[in-house]
């Protein structure tokens, strides 16, 4: 299988302290690959890496082919980078932004019109066209930024947290132009701390923690790693919490825990139905009334959370 993007022992160090400790990475062609962790864990200085922004310390890695630390420049001309904040110059219209990254790219002026022209309607832009940056709202700026890095038709494309301090009707309007992206056969590196964003969005997911690839694979694959459903159930009075933690633990396996505020309990479980009604028929027999219950499958946030122990939003 033919890789678009190629990582091999990825190191990066700042002074005393290691960004990355030995990234592996590879990307087939036309495919997604989610980059997952918290603030911190590396997911920028992988991109930076992958993108020449930055030189690693050790290791090596191809885009498109080329050899990044031997021809920097050719990948660039290969490769498209939206940041974590948007790039564009606000007191420019969204026109005038797009033709000069094109001209940036050497497209010539009236290629850059044209692709311009095209990538304003395509994500939405082409009636605010003609107005100033500064004017546009943060999911126009985002979907301006975005649009900026496809002027150059780029083989493959590096999307660093692209919806970051978005409400989450941007967030959705972000992520049906990076879907409409990858239908085009754009090859794409995305970083999130967003869980819904990398299942929603990815092929294949890397998790990543403290500069140290932690576990990668499908969705549903790292799902599987944790195992089994989540009872997940709220008793109606704060008094029979305890009573139906106990109750659970002699039910289950694994760790129950609870929330006095919420009055929430979640207990992992295996055999589906079966125990949920097990479930029910002895903390019915203990007097304990509930206020909600269901059965879910686990979710990235389990996912992460086993793996690091920590939430994949915790550290800020």
């Amino acid at each position: 299988m033919e890789l678009a993007i190629e990582a091999r022992g990825l190191v990066k160090r700042y002074k005393s302290s290691t960004a990355l400790g030995g990234v592996d990475l590879a990307v087939p062609r036309g495919t997604v690959l989610g980059l997952l962790g918290p603030n911190g864990a590396g997911k920028t200085t992988t991109v930076r890496c992958l993108s020449t922004l930055l030189r690693p310390d050790a290791g090596s890695a191809r885009v498109a082919g080329i050899d990044v630390l031997a021809e920097p420049g050719r990948v660039r001309e290969r490769i498209g980078l939206s940041g974590q904040y948007s790039a564009v110059d606000e007191y420019l219209t969204g026109m005038e932004n797009l033709v000069m990254v094109g001209r940036l790219y050497h497209l010539g002026g009236a290629r850059s019109r044209t692709r311009a022209t095209a990538l304003l309607r395509q994500f939405g832009l082409d009636d605010a066209a003609g107005k100033p940056a500064k004017a546009y709202s943060g999911g126009m700026r985002r979907r301006l930024d975005l649009a900026a890095a496809l002027v150059a038709e780029p083989e493959v494309l590096f999307l660093d947290e692209p919806t970051t301090g978005l409400d989450p009707q941007g967030r959705i309007e972000v992520w049906e132009l990076i879907a409409s992206l990858v239908a085009g056969g754009t090859t794409l590196l995305l970083t999130t701390q967003y869980l819904e964003e990398a299942d929603r969005l990815a092929d294949e997911i890397v998790v990543i923690d403290h500069g140290l690839v932690i576990a990668q694979g499908t969705s549903d694959a790292l799902k599987a790693q944790v195992g089994g459903e989540r009872l997940e159930l709220t008793v109606s009075s704060p008094d029979d919490l305890d009573t139906a933690v106990t109750v659970l633990g002699e039910l289950v396996s694994g760790a129950v825990s609870a929330d006095a505020h919420t009055r929430a309990i979640t207990a992992p479980v295996t055999g589906g139905a079966g125990v949920l009604i097990e479930a029910l028929r002895r903390l019915d027999a203990a007097g304990i009334a509930l206020a909600d219950v269901g059965l879910r499958r686990p979710t990235l946030d389990d996912v992460f959370l086993t793996l690091t122990g920590h939430a994949a939003e915790e550290e800020k």
